[in-house]
């Protein structure tokens, strides 16, 4: 992970990869036929957790505004524990674009289920009156940005600020504020 968010796909070596897992490079190839396929898993990797993460949760009997609240806090505290994903997933997306197989494969497999099941939550709390009337096509990507757009921008704010915003205590302010500005935005009064 740490070699793919650093340098991409075409920048990592697997002689660091190897050396990172305590592994000898013939290992590393025994399990994965090549760089693209560990990349592969790695993708996996991230978007599986995701989901384990959070379809419980829009799965679950909860109200449409305490699933909402749920789900939020999992996505933020599945980001904040694993603050490089962002930035793999971002430079695969700059990289490749939305046409390529690798990232439609990633789509239909893991974004759409989640975004089916959080349009949803959205119809149904609109319906019953917890939210206000919003496109989840305008709503949810800013909700992902609010998120993610935090852990991308994180060695920037440490430079701009001084202040590391992956500490803990900044870590726990921020997921605060997550939930309230997208409270404010989404809660019908």
């Amino acid at each position: 992970m740490t070699e793919f968010s650093e340098h991409g796909i075409a920048g990592a070596r697997t002689d660091a990869i190897a050396r990172a897992a305590h592994v000898n490079k013939a290992l590393l190839y025994y399990y994965f036929r090549d760089k693209d396929a560990l990349y592969e898993a790695v993708l996996d990797h991230v978007f599986s957790g995701l989901r384990a993460r959070v379809m419980p949760v829009l799965e679950s009997k909860l109200s449409p505004r305490q699933k909402m609240l749920e789900y939020l806090g999992a996505y933020f505290d599945y980001i904040a524990a694993n603050p490089r994903f962002p930035r793999v997933v971002q430079a695969e997306w700059m990289r490749s674009g939305a046409g390529s197989a690798r990232m439609q494969r990633v789509a239909k497999e893991y974004f759409r289920p989640i975004f089916r099941k959080l349009a949803e939550v959205l119809r149904e709390g609109i319906e019953v009156g917890e939210f206000r009337a919003v496109n989840p096509m305008d709503f949810l990507p800013s909700v992902v940005g609010v998120i993610i757009f935090y852990f991308s921008a994180a060695p920037l704010m440490k430079t701009l600020t001084k202040v590391d915003p992956l500490s803990m205590e900044r870590i726990r302010e921020r997921r605060e504020f997550v939930l309230d500005f997208i409270s404010a935005a989404l809660f019908a009064r």
